[in-house]
Parts: structure tokens; sequence; C-alpha cells
């Protein structure tokens, strides 16, 4: 996290952090990324005693330009208008389609320990006159407008063409319109048929006043003047922004010459990837943040961001494989490290920082936090199907002592991010299936070495030092497997066919902690004495 305190150490003065959404469909969980990193920024900055507004805003008067979240019946009736127009498709009681959604990832923000001081809607600042200033110096500056568009970003507008996005009176689309003919007071409008593929204008004409919420300013322009109405000092944004000739370099122009403000300071960020795919809001691609949310518990969500650099990529596959205890597992290591403890393999630059930002409290006891009692996500994967197990009572002995009150409360989170991981995202291997009564049959398979093994690691377990936990339970297997002269492969192998009757599973060493002690005994034995037929 050397990224956010360095970007902290060289600023002064009050600053103001900015971010913003345009609520066009589900807003899916790379959407996080953006908010976590500005709640980092954020945190750091208060960390040295800077002043510190943190805002976030909602771009609602933009239009409807894609149809994958609509109803066929509303498609031709609602494509270009403004998001903030067009009634909630859920029906859930939400004022319009984009409260729905944008409320609905809002909603998550505080749960993921992310408090803007002010939220904010661009269908309710327009009304008020606050964008009207703007507006007024983008149409009387607008051939300097259309300079930046053509030297920046390579976009001819003609020379009538006028910054301003008017609603039309008659069908009230935004998208459809083109302003013409400013006068200092109104423009001309016209609402064409064919102006955009994705709507259909109503063929209106007439003259408008753009002030008062009858009119928006163009993406680029409303961005800057964002940073001018709000002050912003901070405000990074996605790479897809960031490209050459792209709407931040548009904006960060039109903040210097049209509105004469120094735009604020930039830090570009890469996307989170969900099995290799970029997700879309607009086109309804990808896995939803609310969701997401519901398997990754808010400390993780926020490690899982933050881990890596934001100019770095984030690559995360969570159905089907092991990502997300993989998740856990690296937030218990980092955990661990920055309690002082020896953990095996490198850490990534600042580590503890890291952990610092991952948790959802900025103002917690971080040595506290890192050196409480976490139980292995796949250890409780294991005993979460295991029937008549005690979860509270293995945890509490795998500790060797009572669980603090939020020591327990982390054993809860957990244990419902198990169950619905295990419902929704568990591999096959991750599932367990294990026989009492009878050996599998899969053990038929077992060579006459394994079998050797399997008595070798029951005579290890009956000892007065035998294994517990998992740790013990997988070192012991690795200690008896080369006694034997087998390689681990084979040793695993054998493990998971006298248990499941198939030849992988889980951790061997937290599948055999699971289960009871004089149950896995008499299970190696009579797996390691069985025939090459099974009964």
């Amino acid at each position: 996290m050397d990224w956010a305190d360095e970007l902290a150490a060289s600023v002064d003065g009050p600053q103001v952090v900015n971010d913003s959404k345009t609520p066009s469909g589900t807003v899916h969980v790379g959407s996080l990324r953006g908010p976590v990193i500005l709640d980092v920024i954020t945190r750091a900055l208060r960390a040295r005693g800077i002043e510190t507004t943190l805002l976030y805003g909602v771009d609602d008067m933009d239009p409807m330009d894609a149809q994958a979240l609509l109803s066929p019946d509303a498609i031709e009736r609602e494509m270009g208008r403004p998001l903030a127009h067009i009634p909630d498709q859920a029906g859930d009681g939400h004022a319009s389609y984009a409260r729905h959604h944008a409320q609905t990832f809002i909603d998550l923000f505080a749960g993921l320990g992310i408090h803007p001081d002010r939220y904010y809607w661009m269908s309710e600042i327009y009304p008020t006159g606050q964008m009207d200033g703007f507006t007024r110096i983008a149409l009387d500056r607008a051939a300097t407008v259309r300079e930046i568009y053509r030297r920046v970003a390579n976009v001819q507008h003609p020379d009538h063409w006028l910054p301003v996005s008017v609603i039309c009176p008659n069908c009230g689309k935004v998208g459809t319109t083109i302003a013409s003919d400013w006068d200092g007071e109104t423009v001309k409008v016209d609402c064409r048929p064919d102006l955009v593929e994705w709507a259909t204008g109503c063929g209106w004409t007439g003259r408008v006043s753009p002030f008062g919420g009858a009119a928006k300013l163009p993406w680029n322009l409303e961005w800057a003047a964002q940073w001018s109405l709000f002050g912003v000092t901070i405000e990074p944004n996605g790479k897809d922004l960031a490209t050459a000739g792209g709407s931040r370099d548009r904006s960060d122009a039109i903040a210097r010459e049209v509105f004469e403000r120094e735009p604020p300071r930039n830090f570009p960020y890469e996307f989170l990837n969900i099995a290799g795919r970029k997700m879309s809001t607009s086109k309804g691609l990808g896995a939803a943040a609310y969701r997401f949310t519901e398997i990754v518990p808010p400390e993780q969500t926020r490690f899982l961001f933050i881990r890596p650099r934001p100019e770095t990529a984030i690559d995360f596959d969570p159905e089907g494989t092991d990502a997300v205890p993989r998740l856990f597992d690296e937030f218990d290591r980092l955990a661990a490290a920055t309690a002082g403890r020896e953990v095996k393999g490198e850490l990534p630059s600042g580590h503890e920082s890291i952990f610092r930002y991952s948790l959802l409290d900025p103002n917690a006891d971080v040595a506290q936090a890192a050196g409480a009692f976490r139980p292995a996500f796949g250890h409780l994967a294991l005993l979460a199907q295991v029937p008549g197990v005690d979860v509270e009572a293995r945890v509490v002995a795998e500790k060797g002592s009572p669980l603090t009150a939020a020591e327990h409360a982390e054993l809860e989170t957990r244990r419902d991010a198990v169950r619905r991981w295990l419902e929704a995202y568990a591999p096959e291997r991750a599932r367990l299936e294990i026989r009492r009564d009878s050996l599998p049959v899969g053990a038929e398979q077992l060579r006459p070495e394994q079998r050797g093994f399997l008595r070798g690691l029951a005579a290890a377990a009956s000892h007065g030092d035998a294994p517990a936990s998992g740790e013990q339970w997988q070192a012991a297997a690795f200690a008896v497997a080369a006694e034997h002269g087998l390689d681990a492969k084979a040793a695993f192998n054998a493990l998971y066919l006298a248990f499941l009757g198939r030849p992988n599973g889980p951790r061997a060493g937290w599948l055999l902690a699971s289960l009871d002690r004089q149950f896995v005994i008499s299970r190696l034995e009579q797996a390691g004495t069985v025939g090459e037929a099974i009964a």
C-alpha cells in the first residue's frame, strides 16, 4: 500500500476526493474497486492529518443507451431518456431505474467500511441551477470546446454544434437532441429520429432555455464542471477513461481551457476481470456487486481490490475454483505477518498497510486485529460438510482457548461465507460425502505401497503426540510418506481414495482434522489392510 501513503505525502492543504457512477444497469462487482481505492486514499490522507472530504455521485441524467435490463415493451419508450426519468423496472418502490440500480450499489458501501461525507445525484443538482453557470460558459465558449474535441480526441463536431444536451419537451429524450444557435438565453433544438442508432427521436423542433434542469452538459463537460462545483482535488478513474485522447484527457483540457481551473490529481486503476471477462454495467455482464459480497465478506472484498497496486488488473474466478478459499488464506497470511508471526512465502510490498486498509474500521487496533484467531476457510468448509460436528467446539479446540467476541463474530461470518460458497461456487473436489459404515468403492484402487503408507499413518496417529490440527496432519502425512519411500502425490491420492473414494479432494490434512480421531485411525487401518477386492 505504499502508493496510497506516497500520494498522501505528496499533497498539501484540504483535499476533496470524488468518484461517480452512471447507473445504466445492475452494477457489477468490478465497480467496487473505485470506491475502495478512494476510501483508502481518504484514510491515508486523514492519517497524515489532512482535512479530507469524500464525495460519491450518481450521474443519473445520462441517457439510457443500452437495453440489457429494459423490458421489451419499454425499449422504444425509454431508450434515450435520462436514467433518472425512467421508471423502476424492478417495481420495488424506487423513484426511478437509476435510483434502483445506484441505491442497490450504494447500500453496499457502509458494510465495506466506505462512508462518503456526501452523496450527490446530478438529477437533483441540475434543477437547483447549480450547473447553470457552467452551462452558460460552455455555450459561450462552444468554439473552444469544439477545438478541444478536434485537437485532443480527433472528434469533429460541425461548427453549429453546441455542447449541451437538451431534454426534448415533447418526448422527454435527451440522447436524441442536438442543439444549435445559442442566442444568450435559448438554443434551437432538434429531436432527430436518426441521430443515434440506439434511440429514436420524435422529430420535435423549437427553442429552449437550457437552464434549471431543462438540459445537461455532455459527459466530458459535466465531469469537468463537477470538479469546479465541488472543488475536487483528487479523482482516480478506470483505465478505460485514461486512454490517450479519451474522456479524462478531454475533461482535463476542458477544465483548464473552458472552466479555467486545474483538473484534480488522477490515479488510473485497472479492471477486475471475472473468469477473464471484463464486466459491463450497461450490457448486464458480470457478477453483480451485491451478489458477490454475499459470498466474499467485506474485509476480504476490500483485500481483493487493494492487494495489488491499482494499475494492476485483477483476474478472479470464484466459480468452480479455489479462488475464494485462497483469498481467505492470503488475507490470513498477511494478518499473521502483521502480528509478527513467521509465514511462508514472499510478502507483498507494504503488507502491513494492505492488511490495515483491508479492515472495516479505519480506527481499529491493527495489532489486536492481526493477532485474532481466524479459522482457515478450507477447514470450515470441511467441517460444514461433516454430519454431527460441533463446528465452534472444534474451532475453540484448535485455538486452545475460548473465542473472543470479535473472533466469534468472525467465525459466524466465515461460516456464512462457507455455506454460500458451497452452494454457489465450490468446485466438485471441495464437496464431501464420507461413508462411515464401509470403505468407499474407490479404495479398491489402492496399491500395496499406498496401503503401507496408510497403516503407517494410522500408527503415527495413535501415539501420544498424535496430530490434531490440519497443519499437523499434513506434516505427518508428508513424514510417513517419506518413511515409506512414497511420493507425496501418491500418498495424498491414497488418503482421498480411503475416505472419499476418489483420487482427489480438499486439503487432506484439514480433511482428517475435521473428522473424529478414532474414526480416522480406524479408516486408515481398514484401508491399509484391505485386499485387492472390496467386499
